[in-house]
């Protein structure tokens, strides 16, 4: 498996309606974390607020341990960012009695730490409700009103909720490890959470490709495990009715497809929805009997991602888009329902 892991899977809206150039610079990928938390001015940890260009949050992490003198294990952070961008995000750094370093001394140009308070837990991973972004589309071709009309219905409608490449690795590299190791190559125990993450994120856009390519990834089908928008409640419809259907409409909830593994807590589809969800792993059996059997605990994700406060504009250099994400949800999946785009000076993760 390399090239593009997405090259194959069908779009909701129909073949882009402008191409472009993004990443050019990191400023031209901005990312703003939004964790709906208010530090508590008071407690052991630290609260950062960290701008960072062209860096990973693992790196700066590391960076922050080591100017705090703590171990690494003693930074929270609510979860990764892309590297090839100017991002801002909040870290917790656990200080147990000390003082505060001087925080300002980490500024190098790719890292700054713009506010510092104090909280009384550790960030942990995943407490966050999403994402703000402002990307900028170089060389957009001249679609305006063609790309208009495709944004208008991506804010009414929403987007397949597909992993981006960048889950992968660079050209699909994790895909073919983590293959070997669900066949029973032996790997280091720190790259096994990561390896077997790319494989459910692939299974997972391999049954929402299916629904996709049957016109159903937005609506409710009978046996539909479905989740309330920007939270983790979910259910069963087994009898899908109008009021359902309605909600579905407004983007109040969204169909799930699955993240196999070992049967645990996660409800299971029924019906219809089972189904065509069996069909898309059929010809990975293989992997979800790998992924059960090495103890991974099966869960869903949502098929349908909401773009709220959608806006663009269009300037001298290109496209503006600004939009906000919830927690999970990749702005390549924005982008490639209406911009066919290649990378700039700067490398795509």
């Amino acid at each position: 498996m390399s090239g593009d892991p997405l090259a194959g899977l069908p779009r909701a809206f129909g073949p882009p309606v402008a191409c472009g150039t993004i990443r050019a610079v990191p400023e031209d990928f901005v990312v703003e974390e939004v964790t709906g938390i208010a530090p508590s001015g008071a407690g052991e940890h630290a609260w950062l607020v960290v701008r960072k260009r062209g860096a990973n949050t693992q790196w700066v992490a590391q960076r922050l341990a080591a100017l705090a003198g703590v171990p690494p294990v003693a930074v929270g952070y609510a979860g990764l960012k892309d590297r090839h961008a100017l991002t801002t995000q909040c870290f917790t750094v656990h200080l147990a009695g000390r003082p505060d370093p001087d925080w300002s001394a980490i500024a190098d140009g790719e890292i700054e730490v713009l506010e510092a308070t104090r909280h009384h837990r550790k960030l942990q991973r995943g407490a966050l409700r999403g994402n703000r972004f402002r990307l900028r589309v170089r060389d957009c071709a001249d679609a305006q009103e063609a790309l208009a009309e495709r944004l208008a219905r991506i804010a009414r409608e929403g987007v397949p909720n597909y992993f981006g490449e960048q889950r992968f690795g660079r050209d699909a590299a994790n895909l073919a490890a983590a293959d070997a190791l669900l066949r029973g190559a032996r790997r280091p125990r720190r790259d096994e959470g990561l390896l077997l993450s790319a494989a459910r994120s692939w299974l997972f856009n391999a049954v929402l490709g299916a629904r996709v390519g049957a016109g159903c990834w937005d609506r409710v089908l009978p046996g539909d495990v479905m989740q309330l928008d920007g939270r983790g409640a979910q259910f069963r419809v087994d009898d899908p009715d109008e009021e359902t259907a309605a909600r579905a409409a407004r983007l109040e909830i969204h169909p799930t497809g699955p993240l196999p593994g070992r049967p645990g807590r996660a409800l299971a589809p029924a019906g219809q929805a089972a189904a065509i969800e069996s069909g898309g792993l059929a010809a990975s059996a293989g992997w979800v009997e790998g992924l059960a059997r090495l103890g991974v605990e099966a869960d869903r994700r949502a098929l349908r991602l909401a773009v709220r406060d959608l806006e663009w504009e269009r300037g001298a250099d290109g496209v503006l888009l600004g939009f906000f994400l919830a927690a999970g949800g990749y702005a390549t999946a924005v982008l490639r329902e209406c911009v066919a785009v290649s990378a700039g000076a700067v490398e795509t993760a």
